[in-house]
């Protein structure tokens, strides 16, 4: 089985109390690739310039995630400047961001992903998620990620999608702001009655709150000494999530529950390099070890 997934592929300069990093490969789906990938195949949706270097697509190809849905454009890739200080690594500064090509895109996939029963959209305007989901066929699974951006300004298209997904996964800062709730119980059920049947929101260093109606359940984050670059652990965690509700083809409360856990395994590897430096180069073998090191953390099975 596969997935489709659509989001933002980006060139990200990033600061931490760690280092500098230039030009690095970013982006929403670019993350939820990498993490995704190690439970499925991975067909990833998006947009590039001319200016995309040729070793980020090939560095992409050799992980095994299928290209056919990215789009190569005249003029700039999606440019993201941002800095995290040493007393606040759970929020991003954002310095500077060029859409380039970003601003007029389109989804164009093929045939055959159009037929896919999986599709996660990864943070990205509503409006473009919404052009993807008109394209695929019959899809019996779609997971939607957004950001505190489109719900200050596309509310109404985001509310708009809500009503078409089965999963939605967000941070807490976003959960308030889409529902004026400060409790994240109280938040999970407004959403839910906003469209999606799961609500899976994402609490950084504070774990992970999944609410499906007739269940509920949260996991703390798995204990890292040193973080040294943050940006894509929420997509990280989200790629591990969905990929592997996408094979095992069930999104029950035992299936979630194992899914939870692997994403949080996935969020605290990716905290550890800078960019993909850890989660590209990650096996099974050693995710199923820190697995198995935070199912004795927290006492689950």
């Amino acid at each position: 089985m596969a997935l489709l997934a659509l989001g933002t592929v980006a060139l990200d300069d990033v600061k931490t109390p760690s280092g500098v990093k230039k030009n690095m490969l970013g982006g929403s789906v670019a993350h939820f690739a990498m993490s995704a990938r190690l439970f499925d195949e991975v067909h990833l949706a998006g947009i590039v310039g001319k200016d995309f270097p040729k070793m980020h697509l090939d560095f992409l190809k050799r992980k095994g995630i299928n290209l056919d849905g990215l789009t190569m454009a005249a003029g700039n890739t999606f440019r993201w400047s941002g800095e995290y200080k040493k007393d606040d690594l759970n929020s991003a500064i954002t310095h500077d961001t060029k859409l380039g090509v970003l601003a007029d895109y389109t989804p164009v996939i093929t045939e055959a992903q159009k037929k896919m029963s999986h599709v996660f959209l990864a943070n990205l305007a509503p409006i473009v998620q919404e052009k993807l989901l008109f394209e695929m066929k019959a899809p019996t699974f779609v997971g939607l990620d957004t950001m505190n951006l489109w719900i200050n300004i596309a509310l109404k298209d985001l509310k708009r999608m809500l009503k078409k997904i089965d999963m939605l996964v967000l941070n807490d800062g976003e959960a308030r702001m889409l529902t004026g709730e400060r409790n994240m119980i109280a938040a999970a059920r407004i959403l839910k009655f906003m469209g999606p049947r799961i609500v899976v929101i994402k609490k950084g260093e504070h774990g992970v709150y999944v609410f499906g109606g007739n269940f509920e359940f949260g996991y703390p984050a798995f204990p890292v000494e040193k973080v040294t670059d943050p940006t894509g652990a929420g997509d990280t965690f989200a790629g591990a999530l969905f990929g592997y509700l996408t094979k095992a083809r069930k999104s029950d409360e035992k299936t979630l529950r194992r899914a939870a856990a692997y994403g949080t395994v996935l969020a605290s590897f990716n905290v550890q390099g800078f960019g993909m430096a850890k989660t590209a180069s990650l096996t099974m073998r050693e995710v199923e070890s820190r697995l198995k090191e935070y199912q004795k953390f927290c006492g689950i099975a």
